[in-house]
């Protein structure tokens, strides 16, 4: 079932009610193929039992535009009428109604084999690291995903894919919280880093689910829906404890790597904007128009701030660079006086 071409995919999505994928009737595989007049005619093919032309006037074996027939005779009234094209095309009708019935993908189906290969796809771009090689078919995965849409299991579908994701958050999150102090801001860069990287793999492989049941019938979003697991189940667990220590690293420069800083600012931001009220000058750091903007009668209150930041730059040894820029301002201005009295003649 693997192995089957896209062109038997593209019959699946023909053949379908509607864009949902959800509205196929019971027992209606056959009466969708046979046209819906002669539905009790071909549920008795599909049985291989011989059968009466229905009451009423003939049907004809008419291709629609999409291809799918109005309706179509019994064996035995093709053979009644003695052609041997009649007889082939009951054959072929009954060959390609029993191909399309032997590619239903029942929930057992779903269950054992492609779930199963969904599962661990998501596993590994879980738990990735960046650069690192995943040996994954990506088609693969896509065709599994559009399989299942195809075959009714988008529910099912999209139930296990947040159910799984939840339980491996809930993972990441004990984890951080057996971290300590020192390393609980790069462990909690590193989590939010990984997650939002291994999003951008696993949305696109969902994206036949997304368009044609979590848009339509949930009137959501997938990417929308899984940052909002890690907001639920991971960030809000961790704010009260990592706010406090984003604070102090900004107080304390160069505790943790801007790059690490700038990360984890930009990162709550997006999962909830409104965190920003609990350190307005942290988030204008990296965030942009967070602040009001400045006021001629507070210049030098930013001054001040300023100048501190320069002191406590100094005290942590970056002076190199403020003695550097002084003999360049020495020499410029030596330069420029030799310059000035060259102009005018002195020597």
């Amino acid at each position: 079932m693997e192995e089957e071409s896209m062109e038997e995919e593209g019959g699946c999505e023909a053949m379908m009610d509607d864009q949902n994928h959800n509205n196929w009737g019971a027992g209606g595989y056959g009466r969708h193929l046979l046209g819906p007049a002669a539905a009790p005619l071909g549920d008795r093919l599909l049985r291989g039992v011989s059968a009466e032309p229905p009451a009423g006037p003939e049907f004809s074996a008419v291709p629609e535009a999409n291809g799918v027939l109005r309706g179509c005779e019994s064996g035995a009234a093709a053979a009644a009428k003695g052609g041997a094209g009649a007889i082939a095309a009951a054959i072929n009708i009954n060959a390609s109604t029993s191909k399309f019935l032997m590619n239903v993908i029942t929930i057992e189906d779903y269950k054992s084999t492609y779930w199963p290969k969904l599962d661990s796809a998501i596993d590994q771009l879980l738990t990735q690291s960046p650069g690192d090689y995943i040996p994954i078919s990506y088609e693969q995965i896509y065709s599994c995903v559009y399989k299942c849409v195809c075959q009714q299991h988008s529910e099912q579908m999209y139930s296990d894919l947040i159910k799984k994701i939840t339980n491996h958050l809930e993972r990441v999150s004990k984890e951080l919280q057996a971290s300590p102090p020192d390393l609980y801001i790069e462990r909690f860069n590193i989590a939010l880093g990984q997650y939002m990287g291994a999003l951008q793999s696993i949305v696109p492989l969902f994206i036949y689910m997304n368009k044609f049941y979590i848009e339509t019938k949930l009137n959501r979003d997938l990417k929308d829906d899984l940052i909002k697991l890690f907001t639920e189940h991971v960030a809000e667990k961790h704010i009260y404890n990592l706010m406090p220590l984003l604070l102090e690293a900004q107080s304390t420069p160069f505790q943790i790597t801007p790059s690490t800083m700038a990360n984890i600012v930009k990162g709550l931001y997006t999962l909830r904007p409104e965190w920003v009220q609990m350190a307005p000058a942290l988030f204008s750091k990296f965030i942009p128009n967070i602040l009001p903007p400045a006021v001629e009668s507070e210049l030098q209150e930013y001054a001040a701030q300023d100048q501190k930041l320069q002191r406590d730059l100094m005290q942590n040894g970056f002076t190199r660079g403020d003695q550097s820029r002084k003999r360049a301002g020495e020499e410029l201005t030596y330069n420029g006086s030799s310059a000035c009295a060259s102009s005018r003649g002195y020597r």
